[in-house]
């Protein structure tokens, strides 16, 4: 295919389902491209807003992705790896947020939160973790170590416990996606869903988490086999304490 009197091999395929032309192209008039692409049964056509007529000008590289997806029906998304790290994920909740709000008033409930998120932030700091975000009535954290994920929900749960909002604690260990400021994927919502079997001032973590900590002086207690909601299989659930 000749565009201009330059070769471009990379777009020969391309061409027989697929259009892809700049709105700025001064060389082919984009309105040729449209009219291109009506004519070929099944094409789809991808208009960029920026670049000329040369392929390496504007958004090089979405327009060499849409050519990979084209040609071989699959996108390699490079960054993808390095957005993904294995984590320990901690979810905290506290134990009847609702019926104690109802109880202080929206006031003084709103000062007790920002103890709670203060005491949280500091725990979970000095166990080198990340805070990831307040969850409104509870936390969000990241840890590098499943041992010191452990060590500091068994720490905040105490100081939770002692200024009067007993909190819920679940672990799980994963690969987590990072998200910006926010995190997600699978080993997420397994945090949190194991957050959710668990009692009140207890913290539940998964058998992956108490593999990983073998021999590290920890104790946990067999809460048995569960289903969680969304989450395929039954999950071994252990009780942690030091």
């Amino acid at each position: 295919m000749r565009l201009g009197g330059a070769f471009y091999p990379i777009l020969e395929v391309a061409v027989c389902r697929g259009q892809q032309l700049r709105a700025s192209d001064l060389v082919v008039p984009v309105e040729l491209g449209r009219q291109l692409a009506a004519q070929i049964p099944g094409a789809r056509y991808i208009e960029y807003p920026e670049g000329d007529h040369g392929f390496w000008t504007g958004d090089t590289e979405t327009l060499v992705g849409d050519i990979e997806e084209f040609v071989t029906g699959h996108r390699d998304n490079g960054s993808a790896d390095l957005e993904r790290i294995l984590a320990t994920v901690m979810f905290t909740d506290i134990v009847d947020s609702t019926r104690r709000a109802a109880q202080v008033g929206d006031q003084q409930w709103r000062s007790r939160l920002d103890q709670h998120d203060t005491l949280a932030r500091q725990t979970i700091s000095r166990h080198r973790g990340v805070m990831v975000k307040s969850t409104g009535d509870g936390v969000l954290a990241t840890f590098d170590g499943p041992g010191r994920a452990i060590r500091c929900a068994l720490s905040f749960s105490s100081a939770a416990r002692h200024i009067g909002l007993p909190v819920r604690t679940g672990l799980h260990t994963g690969e987590i996606e990072l998200r910006g400021n926010d995190i997600g994927g699978i080993a997420v919502h397994a945090a949190a869903r194991v957050m959710a079997q668990s009692a009140p001032d207890e913290v539940l973590v998964s058998r992956v988490v108490t593999d990983l900590v073998a021999g590290a002086g920890l104790r946990f207690i067999d809460r048995g086999s569960h289903e969680l909601k969304g989450l395929p299989g039954k999950w071994d659930l252990f009780a942690a304490s030091a």
